[in-house]
């Protein structure tokens, strides 16, 4: 189910400014890997590339390839829907949506993409994808109530409820506990763990602590400076990006010294 994503030559522009220059990076199946690096850098910007979330804005372009099992995305006639719906996607801030209902919020992404479901099918999807974000046990009694009355963390895992209801094979969460307390976050890192059985898991953190729990692989990007195009600096295992780094830059990034 869970599926490689090889990315080759990638250049991400907004207009006429290039925000991430030139990455090359395999990402293996059923793993986490963590993009970590100074704000500013393009984390996020090469996150939202993976699932063709970044040309929605007016002026951004990708060149390059990304391939999920060796199909490009960016190729021609490639429908940037049926994209996302390969790769879902868990933002920084829950976003449920607030009048909707809990059950409504986990369907919310199978019926956007118009699948007739009936009701027993639907029941059994909402209650699978509630379990799979650990979250079954604490709203299994008030499905029908609005999503937007649980807590933040919660929300987040009720959100990433909704990203696997459509059964994706790739999920990208872009800071997903930045706007959470500790045991919120925790809640939502041993989910991460156990997503990576089933799922290709990629994470932008600023938490250097958090992408050392959760990840297998580090990429660590940086930036020369205002006005610079972000680059991929270092990608390997997590243990050696943060043990043994093979750049100066990402030691120095690493251990506190800058960024």
């Amino acid at each position: 189910m869970s599926k490689r994503i090889d990315v080759k030559d990638l250049n991400v522009y907004y207009g006429n400014f290039l925000a991430v220059e030139d990455v090359n990076i395999n990402i293996q199946a059923k793993s986490v890997t963590a993009f970590i690096g100074p704000s500013g850098c393009g984390k996020s910007t090469f996150l939202r590339t993976l699932n063709r979330m970044h040309e929605v804005l007016p002026g951004a372009r990708v060149e390059g390839e990304v391939l999920l099992d060796g199909n490009n995305f960016y190729g021609p006639g490639v429908d940037p829907v049926t994209v996302r719906t390969q790769v879902g996607m868990v933002f920084q801030r829950p976003n449920p949506f607030p009048t909707m209902s809990i059950r409504d919020n986990v369907l919310a992404g199978v019926k956007l993409n118009n699948k007739k479901i009936s009701k027993g099918a639907a029941d059994a999807l909402v209650e699978k994808s509630l379990v799979g974000a650990n979250l079954w046990n604490e709203v299994k009694d008030r499905l029908d109530k609005p999503g937007s009355g649980l807590s933040g963390g919660q929300q987040q895992r009720l959100c990433i409820a909704r990203a696997i209801a459509v059964e994706p094979q790739v999920i990208l969460m872009d800071e997903p506990c930045s706007a959470l307390d500790p045991i919120s976050t925790l809640a939502v890192e041993d989910l991460i763990n156990e997503l990576k059985d089933q799922y290709t898991v990629v994470i932008v953190t600023h938490n250097m602590q958090q992408a050392a729990r959760v990840s297998d692989k580090t990429a660590f990007f940086n930036i020369a400076g205002t006005g610079k195009p972000g680059k991929l600096i270092e990608f390997a295992d997590t243990t050696s990006i943060f043990n043994n780094p093979g750049q100066k830059a990402t030691e120095d990034y690493v251990s506190g010294r800058f960024g």
